[in-house]
């Protein structure tokens, strides 16, 4: 991998990289097509984290349809694919990790410790790998896309981050490798997440200033869902993931919850 980027890049190519861990759904699509009208080369990784997985989380039952993978990033015509195995992205012994302090505990830091460290340490280790001039990462990730921002600039890795938009489906519900879990009743009921964000949205766009009261209309609409259980509902600065009292500047709106077993998050940014 380390040889056929440097060789694009011999050749005065820009390398565009896209970062997933497979399971690949038309957000992953979108991405690589971003980074396909951006970029002359195209790579994309698939590698499950184990480090960004906690004691109790779903590691082993990840979903790793790596053939089917294979065939829509063929389809799509990406150029270079890097799948290594754990064994060598951590070699034994391995005691190095990067955090991001003071951002890596909100949102879903503070719900899955470890988390943003095990994500910023295998970004890291991706970037120093491919050295791509560019990386893409989806909106969905909101709390991740500020967190990798802010590694980018403090480490001063001389690649650029790229945000792109959430996907959706017909329906509202934000695509998610996770989304497979999902029975059909659940499908419905992962709505929720979704239309709690659009309840503050519209209390937003009511006139509405204070954050409590956007959250208490967001939580308002969680609570009629008695199948999903709600992990959090923040309205912080996107940049810095702070928690804000009163809108006085872009704000993201992030929700996590837990419809059954799966857990999935969704958010929106909410401008004047």
């Amino acid at each position: 991998m380390r040889a056929a980027t440097r060789t694009a890049h011999a050749e005065s190519k820009r390398v565009g990289f896209v970062p997933t861990m497979g399971a690949l759904h038309e957000g992953h699509l979108t991405l690589v097509r971003t980074a396909k009208a951006q970029s002359d080369v195209v790579a994309v990784s698939i590698f499950v984290n184990p480090t960004q997985f906690g004691p109790n989380e779903d590691l082993a039952n990840y979903p790793r349809p790596f053939e089917r993978d294979c065939g829509l990033l063929e389809k799509e015509g990406v150029d270079l694919l890097f799948a290594p195995a754990a064994e060598e992205m951590y070699p034994g012994g391995a005691v190095t990790y990067v955090n991001v302090e003071g951002m890596s505990d909100r949102l879903c830091g503070r719900s899955r410790p470890g988390h943003f460290r095990g994500v910023t340490t295998v970004v890291a280790k991706l970037f120093h790998i491919l050295e791509p001039d560019a990386a893409f990462f989806g909106q969905k990730d909101a709390a991740q896309l500020a967190i990798i921002r802010r590694l980018v600039r403090d480490l001063n890795f001389p690649v650029e981050i790229v945000g792109c938009p959430i996907v959706r489906e017909p329906d509202g519900l934000a695509m998610s490798s996770r989304n497979a879990y999902l029975n059909s009743a659940q499908r419905k009921a992962a709505l929720v997440l979704h239309q709690s964000l659009q309840a503050v949205e519209n209390c937003f766009r009511h006139g509405e200033r204070y954050v409590t009261a956007l959250i208490a209309a967001g939580k308002d609409k969680f609570a009629r869902e008695t199948s999903a259980r709600l992990d959090y509902l923040d309205i912080v600065n996107p940049d810095t993931l702070e928690a804000m009292t009163e809108l006085t500047s872009p704000a993201l709106v992030a929700i996590a919850g837990y419809v059954g077993p799966t857990r999935l998050i969704d958010n929106l940014v909410l401008t004047r």
